[in-house]
């Protein structure tokens, strides 16, 4: 195992250092001893059902997407032992796992504020109402990164795509901008690259209101500059759209711990940012998009994963369909209605 991870070339560093976490803390301890040549689907039920009961950082036996993710390292292994004709086939392959659930999107309803004011419990995966992100982007409208809020929650970039954006690939005349980079952690570690699959790099349109938005976003950040210069600091010209005081990129950790900051002194039931994400593709179904521009939107290779994950139907969409689909059916009755009425004018014998 140790030396499939030394052996990948062409691996970003934060799989590998996923890769690295599941090889020293599982799989090391509980099949390190095994002979490769003689590994069997026995041996490996048997090492995950270990695994399975062992404990995670918050004291819980591991979850099934930790199993999954555990599962598919060795995987993603034990096939490079096939091509190297280690091993005649994969074992992992014949392994028997808990499935794995992934978590709904659910929208703050005012149930849900409710509950979550009492108990403090909160959905895994949840995005605000449209009015509730309404509310959110006039709170910080002030912000040094209103635009980068208002950009995600709109267009649906990810954190790192956010991160890594530079001027140089947004066209404000054309209303439409480029992800072709993205920066990412590892540990606390920043790298930047390519975006995370094909199907990311992309080019997303903009609407009239975020050019404003960014054009905008782009002035104050030349006055800042300035001003800065002019007090005699230093700052620099790195080319990036969402920068600190000092002109270099920010962390991709500190956008997160500034929208949890942010949300919590807005009062607004808390979301992710992250879950921006999963509002903008919300936002964008309930508006009319379709399925596939809302998973070019966000950069999706599968329309499955835009369908069954990043598009929650809001209260008010749901309504409004209850409401169309019963119009539909009564409209369609009255003919036969008026029918039966006029058969029962008709004189009987």
């Amino acid at each position: 195992m140790r030396y499939w991870l030394s052996a990948r070339k062409r691996i970003r560093p934060t799989t590998k250092m996923h890769y690295t976490r599941d090889v020293e803390n599982f799989l090391i301890p509980h099949i390190g001893h095994l002979v490769l040549g003689d590994l069997n689907s026995r041996q490996l039920n048997a090492a995950f059902a270990r695994i399975a009961v062992t404990r995670n950082r918050v004291g819980q036996p591991q979850t099934a997407c930790t199993l999954q993710h555990i599962h598919s390292t060795l995987r993603v292994a034990l096939n490079a032992a096939v091509r190297h004709g280690l091993i005649v086939d994969n074992p992992a392959c014949r392994v028997e796992l808990p499935a794995r659930e992934r978590p709904q999107a659910l929208v703050w309803t005012e149930a849900r504020v409710a509950e979550w004011r009492v108990s403090g419990t909160r959905p895994a995966v949840a995005v605000w109402t449209a009015a509730q992100l309404a509310d959110f982007l006039d709170y910080v409208r002030d912000d040094t990164l209103y635009a980068l809020w208002w950009l995600i929650a709109l267009r649906g970039l990810r954190r790192g795509e956010a991160a890594g954006l530079r001027w140089v690939d947004v066209d404000l005349h054309e209303g439409q901008l480029s992800v072709v980079r993205q920066r990412t952690t590892a540990g606390y570690d920043v790298y930047e690259g390519p975006p995370k699959s094909a199907a990311s790099r992309r080019t997303v349109a903009l609407d009239t209101h975020t050019v404003q938005v960014l054009r905008r976003h782009y002035a104050r950040q030349g006055e800042r500059h300035a001003s800065r210069v002019g007090a005699g600091k230093v700052c620099h010209l790195s080319g990036y759209v969402f920068t600190g005081a000092d002109g270099l990129p920010l962390h991709p950790g500190y956008l997160t711990q500034r929208l949890r900051f942010l949300v919590d002194r807005a009062g607004l039931p808390p979301i992710r940012l992250h879950d921006l994400r999963h509002g903008a593709a919300t936002l964008a179904h309930a508006a009319g998009a379709d399925l596939k521009t809302v998973q070019d939107q966000l950069g999706h290779a599968n329309i499955r994963l835009t369908a069954d994950v990043y598009t929650t139907v809001l209260p008010t969409t749901a309504r409004e369909a209850a409401e169309a689909t019963a119009s539909f059916l009564l409209a369609a009755g009255r003919p036969g209605a008026q029918v039966r009425q006029q058969m029962d004018r008709r004189p009987r014998p």
